[in-house]
């Protein structure tokens, strides 16, 4: 005959190993933690490429993406056209292959259909262009002297400190004293006007 202690334990569920007074219902479970990926001897944490530091542990889309005028869309083209894979890490690359990766950023333009350029149809050559850096602002601060000197309505509108692209002033980007919306006042003799011709 079984002893009464193996019964109640035949039927009773098991306990999950690992629970007890210290894990209650409800609580989190513990994260686990991710293994550490072992850097080679030749990882660069930091990566420069056309005057602009690059974090090496980026993948090399997202890092390419750090210099400015280069968008998503135009590093993964240039990453393409290294022949790299778009989930290296830029560190992890030899410094030929990033040499290589900063030439072709040089002929970005030329390798690619002009629409997909930051700068097209330049006033002052009327080539297509593609800028990166700190070209971008310099271009950027050239073109509004242009306006301004010009007289054009863009060029005043950036010379008075106005919205420049056709949005409303009166109630957004409001500058100088302006507090709030100024009521147009009622006239006095108005209303004994309105009132007598009612009788």
């Amino acid at each position: 005959m079984p002893d009464e202690k193996e019964t109640k334990t035949k039927g009773a569920p098991k306990e999950k190993e690992g629970t007890g007074k210290a894990q209650k219902k409800g609580a989190p479970a513990p994260a686990e933690k991710k293994p550490v990926e072992k850097k080679g001897e030749h990882f660069r944490y930091i990566v420069r490429l056309v005057n602009t530091d690059l974090d090496g542990n980026k993948n090399i889309v997202i890092a390419l993406a750090g210099i400015k005028g280069m968008g998503l869309r135009s590093a993964e083209v240039v990453a393409r056209m290294a022949g790299v894979p778009r989930k290296t890490k830029i560190g992890d690359l030899p410094e030929t292959k990033t040499d290589e990766i900063e030439k072709l950023i040089a002929d970005y333009s030329e390798k690619v259909p002009h629409w997909m350029v930051n700068r097209q149809n330049d006033w002052s050559t009327g080539a297509d262009m593609h800028v990166f850096g700190v070209d971008v602002d310099l271009n950027k601060r050239d073109d509004v002297n242009l306006m301004k000197m010009i007289r054009c309505y863009k060029g005043i509108r950036h010379e008075q400190g106005q919205k420049v692209r056709g949005q409303r002033t009166r109630s957004n980007g409001r500058t100088g004293m302006t507090m709030g919306v100024m009521r147009k006042k009622e006239q006095p003799g108005a209303a004994p006007a309105e009132a007598e011709s009612k009788e």
